[in-house]
């Protein structure tokens, strides 16, 4: 069975999906949580599970690079296929996601290319679009730029404020990313290092895309 490291900061709601997922259909097994903050609830989502955990407190090192040595070393203790960034509130240095290339993932809450980085929700909304969503991408060197795995989209509602686009967009992220991670766990979804592309089931194609109602929001 594929395994996997799952890297967090919060709270870990997308990490309780993931670890939903892995018990409801055995598709892939979480090897461990690790953390940068000590007292990140969701350690204890993982820790219930009977998930090993791990910390590796950001603001111990002297520099980005330090710190990112070390955490290669244990998430390579671990021997898993496959890297998550699950809500990590870290941007990785070139060096860590170069060691994990093809296998390194993460959840963004936009539509990629549209509004990398932070603050997403409010951007979507102040930029005026119809739709906004989630994305799961490679991680490349580049933010927020890796190949697309697979993405979700919600309407923009009229009344809509960055908070309650970001409670439906998070529901969203709960059921796009176990999807995503188990494709990518059982060869159904791959991306070819040659030429940067995602393919699926062997042939270029569009992201999937999950059409979410509105209805009772």
């Amino acid at each position: 069975m594929p395994s996997v490291v799952i890297l967090i900061s919060g709270r870990g709601s997308n990490l309780q999906a993931l670890i939903d997922h892995a018990t409801e259909t055995s598709e892939y097994q979480i090897r461990a949580v690790i953390s940068n903050r000590p007292k990140a609830a969701g350690l204890d989502l993982a820790r219930a599970a009977g998930i090993e955990t791990a910390v590796l407190d950001h603001t111990l090192f002297d520099s980005r690079e330090a710190f990112d040595a070390e955490l290669a070393q244990l998430v390579d203790g671990f021997q898993a296929n496959w890297v998550v960034l699950a809500g990590f509130m870290r941007v990785l240095t070139a060096g860590f996601v170069n060691r994990y290339l093809g296998r390194l993932i993460n959840i963004h809450p936009s539509l990629l290319p549209a509004f990398p980085g932070l603050k997403t929700h409010q951007q979507a909304i102040e930029a005026g679009v119809r739709l906004h969503g989630a994305t799961v991408h490679f991680v490349t060197p580049e933010l927020d730029h890796g190949p697309i795995v697979d993405q979700a989209a919600v309407q923009v509602l009229p009344d809509d404020t960055a908070e309650t686009l970001a409670a439906r967009v998070l529901q969203l992220e709960h059921r796009l990313f176990p999807r995503a991670l188990a494709g990518l766990c059982a060869g159904r979804l791959n991306w070819t290092e040659a030429s940067g592309s995602l393919r699926v089931n062997g042939a270029l194609d569009a992201p999937l895309l999950i059409d979410i109602s509105n209805k009772g929001h």
